[in-house]
């Protein structure tokens, strides 16, 4: 209990830093992005406004995944982590969507003439170039606590973070070439900004999504099952393996063959000590489901 709360509290510190220095960071580069009339730091802005939003939301998620186990979540409630990581990404794509069409009618506009093709202010790019600062040292701070806590909302907004390098570096080329007199291509770095921000989506829900599907356990998860098994006396065969997650743990279903001629006593001994071996070996085991029955004796000669 005592890891448990370590761990929520590490995470939670890490959803208060991101929403902090987004707050930040939203009302920075939206206000320059119009005083300073930069299209691309303006995208960023809204990028960051966005942020903001769903780190809120986060931050109530990550609270309710912390509550205990009750009659109908006997496993507790940590599979609201992988659901925050799936709301990020929903955040991740509806803004890029958003910002691309910005940028593409802000072009589109430029080149009939129809907008001041004014270069962006220094300032933009002061706060641009103090974007990229601030993001990588929070894509390293919380993509670590990330990794530690194996905490998939928290991975999520370091893969945000990391995105809005990308964007804030493709604001400072979009404000550069803007003020040398090419200023089609700062609206032009805003629909770059939105294509890494989609990307980002993308790869956020493929991984939250899989989570909550069930995906089956890789194959190096099964390999080290496997392996720790081997030396349980009394298992002749591994059959199956199916794990299922909550946060950052597992429960394991694995099926096991015996010898048939074994009294119903000595399968409990041997599931008992299999459920005892996994628990012990495999980190971030929080239950073991042990199904055992007569191997066969091709499945014999096959493990043999």
């Amino acid at each position: 209990m005592a890891d448990d709360a370590k761990r929520d509290g590490r995470a939670l510190a890490a959803v208060n830093l991101g929403l902090g220095a987004n707050v930040v960071l939203a009302a920075l580069k939206t206000s320059i992005g119009i005083v300073g009339h930069s299209p691309a730091l303006l995208a960023d802005g809204i990028n960051s406004v966005s942020d903001v939003v769903y780190y809120v939301i986060v931050r109530v998620f990550m609270r309710l995944a912390n509550e205990p186990a009750d009659e109908e979540h006997p496993y507790g409630h940590r599979q609201m982590e992988s659901i925050a990581a799936l709301v990020v990404g929903a955040f991740v794509l509806t803004t890029a969507i958003a910002i691309f069409w910005d940028a593409v009618n802000r072009v589109y506009d430029q080149l009939l003439g129809l907008r001041d093709l004014a270069g962006a202010s220094v300032a933009a790019l002061w706060v641009a170039l103090a974007t990229i600062a601030l993001k990588i040292a929070l894509t390293l701070v919380t993509g670590r606590i990330g990794r530690q806590t194996s905490n998939p909302a928290v991975l999520a907004l370091a893969y945000d973070h990391r995105n809005d390098i990308f964007a804030a570096t493709a604001a400072c080329i979009g404000i550069v070439v803007g003020r040398a007199g090419y200023a089609w291509v700062d609206p032009l770095a805003g629909a770059i900004v939105a294509i890494v921000i989609f990307r980002t989506g993308i790869q956020i829900i493929r991984q939250s999504s899989g989570e909550l599907m069930d995906v089956v356990p890789s194959s190096m998860l099964r390999d080290q099952i496997t392996e720790s098994l081997r030396s349980v006396d009394g298992v002749l065969a591994v059959e199956e393996v199916l794990a299922h997650r909550f946060g950052p743990y597992f429960v394991i279903n694995v099926t096991i063959g015996v010898d048939g001629a074994l009294p119903v006593s000595d399968g409990d001994r041997i599931a008992t000590e299999v459920e005892e071996r996994l628990q012990q070996e495999i980190q971030g085991v929080m239950r073991v489901h042990v199904h055992y029955h007569p191997v066969s004796s091709a499945t014999r000669q096959a493990a043999g």
